[in-house]
């Protein structure tokens, strides 16, 4: 315990700055505060008001027809997937599979047979 004897004890000390005390800040008054968040929330609140009364739609009359385009497209493609059952399916698919040529056959892989 010796060794911390001479250990130096209190706040540091720092070049330049010269008194703490003398540099503190004054606090704001209350009022001024509520004041400031009050105009704060009223504001937030129009701003809500106004975004959800003004909802204007920014697309070009060329991006309206595309996009009802592809809503009609998707839909038929619904109603072609939904006309068919997966029995039917199947039948189609092997037939296109009779049509294609042997090239796409499983190869021999035994020569003794």
């Amino acid at each position: 315990m010796a060794e911390y004897g001479e250990v130096q004890k209190g706040a540091l000390k720092l070049k330049g700055l010269g008194d703490l005390s003398s540099a503190k800040k004054k606090k704001k008054k209350d009022k001024e505060k509520k004041k400031l968040n009050e105009q704060q929330i009223r504001t937030s609140q129009t701003t809500e008001e106004e975004d959800k009364k003004t909802y204007v739609d920014k697309r070009t009359p060329a991006q309206m027809a595309f996009d009802t385009i592809q809503e009609k497209r998707q839909m038929e493609r619904i109603l072609n997937k939904a006309s068919k059952t997966h029995k039917r399916r199947v039948e189609e698919f092997n037939r296109h599979l009779d049509t294609l040529t042997e090239h796409y056959d499983i190869p021999k892989v035994s020569w003794t047979k």
